[in-house]
């Protein structure tokens, strides 16, 4: 994951810290996916550590870009594609978490273990 200039201030409000601790407690913790839906691919993982685990924003955006990572709550996630949204976007990440043209399309399943990591710009959009 990498974080991104104008990740949610809400988190960081929330949290009362800044955004690089923001980045370091999310990318701490192994997180278990405990459901995946809403769209193709994005999994629901939990649980997000309670000091950034910032409520849903009350207005939805409108375009979310492919790749974010966001908090709502307890739970973070990946947008797998570009999506309407109401999570806090903290990062982003170039791992895909579903892709058609994929033999197994769908990255994350139910139980799975994931582990974010802060990563550089260049290493980012090196992938």
């Amino acid at each position: 994951m990498r974080r991104t200039l104008g990740a949610s201030l809400l988190v960081i409000a929330f949290a009362g810290c800044a955004e690089d601790e923001v980045v370091t407690l999310h990318s701490r913790r192994d997180y278990r996916v405990f459901m995946v839906g809403f769209i193709p691919g994005f999994a629901y993982l939990a649980e997000v550590d309670p000091r950034i685990a910032a409520p849903r924003r009350t207005s939805p955006r409108i375009k979310v870009p492919e790749g974010s990572v966001a908090i709502a709550g307890g739970q973070t996630g990946v947008y797998p594609s570009a999506s309407p949204g109401g999570w806090n976007i903290i990062g982003r990440t170039a791992v895909k978490p579903y892709d058609a043209a994929r033999t197994e399309p769908f990255l994350f399943r139910t139980g799975d273990r994931v582990r974010f990591r802060s990563v550089s710009s260049d290493e980012l959009f090196r992938t």
